[in-house]
């Protein structure tokens, strides 16, 4: 099993490009993962939907058909780590599929975007930068193997 994130601009703090190059490095060691990083649309403020359009369609681009496309949306389904978890192993038992995580930019995501998800997530009730989404989203996605793997991470 493969996972892919795809994210719409870079990390910009040493503290958060830190923490996700630590759970990308736990990460790799039980699961491939590549991540891709889009250019942030560049544009006036008043054409925020062009934006958002634009980022769409290049964020498209790069789910795979054949992938569950798990979607990070501030109105989109929380679900606790060990259900994740859950879905994760599913996956891993019965279909086997990758994963592509998609993490819009600063202004959200395109409705395009919204339909091709299997999955609409929410990480939080509260709203979080795009830059935060990334460090938890790489953090949870650990924190689920090490719930698969019975590994003492996970405090239950």
């Amino acid at each position: 099993m493969k996972f892919r994130l795809v994210c719409v601009g870079r990390l910009s703090e040493d503290w958060l490009k830190q923490g996700a190059a630590e759970y990308l490095k736990r990460l790799q060691r039980h699961y491939s993962i590549e991540i891709i990083e889009l250019k942030e649309e560049q544009g006036q403020l008043k054409d925020v939907a062009g934006l958002v359009r634009r980022e769409g369609v290049r964020i498209l681009e790069r789910v795979p058909t054949d992938a569950v496309a798990i979607v990070l949306d501030e109105k989109g389904k929380l679900v606790s780590s060990e259900g994740l978890a859950d879905k994760l192993q599913e996956e891993m038992l019965h279909a086997g599929r990758d994963w592509c995580l998609v993490i819009g930019g600063p202004y959200g995501l395109d409705a395009a975007v919204r339909s091709r998800a299997d999955l609409l997530l929410s990480l939080s009730k509260m709203t979080l930068t795009h830059q935060m989404a990334r460090l938890m989203l790489l953090e949870q996605l650990y924190r689920s193997g090490t719930i698969i793997r019975n590994e003492p991470y996970h405090n239950r």
